[in-house]
């Protein structure tokens, strides 16, 4: 019999405290619930609660699951709003050990380059980059300050996309600002390591959340068509992932951009 969503699998993660962003929906939501079915306490945080998909909301499938939950509202770009959600996991649960970070927009503001207004590059930027750097600076600065479990103080999981490491058409502003945060997870990676800081991407190809962008059918009959593998991705299948990352079977992982594209990128 299959598990119903979100009850607990097993207890990889038990002890282990975790932050996850952009968790009302989509990727943020398959991970929050991913990570809270292996043991995680989990800190879910976004601008809504309500799931774009439909559905009880996230802290509400972790919780009626059995799992360990506690929400915050957050916008990732302000500052404040960071340090509200990493202090509140740390007086909540007692550390911080996984910072998922998964918040990110496109939707209108993501145009062609003269398309492209100062108000378009700043609104995804902030949230894109600009809130990816203060989660992982806000996380990071915790984490340096708590006892190891293990030989690992923390993780940090950064949500980047295949169209980081390619040019979208049509996308600067999006492409741009996921190849950022490809780099900054390398740079962490360099400069943290040897304080016993983990930090790792996780690179989705076309997955399937529900969003408004994705009811084009030529769009996605392209991505099916230049897909490898036999259909395109699901939250689940980032999700996966992400628990890999978090968990010590990625003990000697640090610095990656792990592709979930259903083979996408290899040619």
């Amino acid at each position: 019999m299959e598990p119903r969503e979100g009850e607990i699998i097993d207890r990889s993660l038990s002890g282990r405290v975790v932050v996850v962003t952009g968790s009302a929906s989509g990727i943020g939501r398959a991970s929050a619930i991913r990570l809270a079915a292996e043991g995680a306490s989990v800190v879910v945080s976004d601008v809504r609660e309500d799931p774009r998909e439909g559905g009880a909301t996230t802290e509400a499938v972790i919780t009626e699951a059995g799992g360990s939950c506690v929400r915050v509202d957050a916008d990732v770009s302000r500052s404040e709003d960071v340090d509200r959600l990493v202090s509140t996991a740390v007086e909540r649960f007692g550390r911080l050990d996984v910072m998922v970070n998964n918040a990110a927009i496109a939707g209108p503001a993501s145009k062609p380059l003269l398309e492209t207004s100062e108000d378009d590059w700043d609104a995804i930027m902030a949230v894109n980059l600009r809130g990816v750097f203060l989660c992982c600076k806000r996380a990071i600065g915790e984490m340096l300050e708590q006892e190891p479990v293990g030989e690992v103080r923390g993780r940090v999981i950064n949500i980047s996309s295949q169209h980081g490491m390619v040019g979208s058409p049509g996308h600067v502003a999006y492409s741009t600002s996921k190849g950022g945060v490809v780099n900054l997870t390398r740079q962490l990676a360099v400069d943290y390591g040897r304080h016993g800081i983990l930090v790792n991407a996780v690179a989705p190809g076309k997955i399937m959340t529900g969003s408004p962008e994705q009811a084009n059918p030529a769009l996605t009959a392209y991505a099916r068509s230049r897909t490898p593998f036999s259909r395109l991705g699901r939250p689940d299948d980032v999700a996966g992932a992400v628990a890999f990352l978090a968990s010590d079977d990625a003990l000697y992982v640090s610095g990656t951009n792990l592709l979930v594209d259903g083979g996408w990128m290899a040619y």
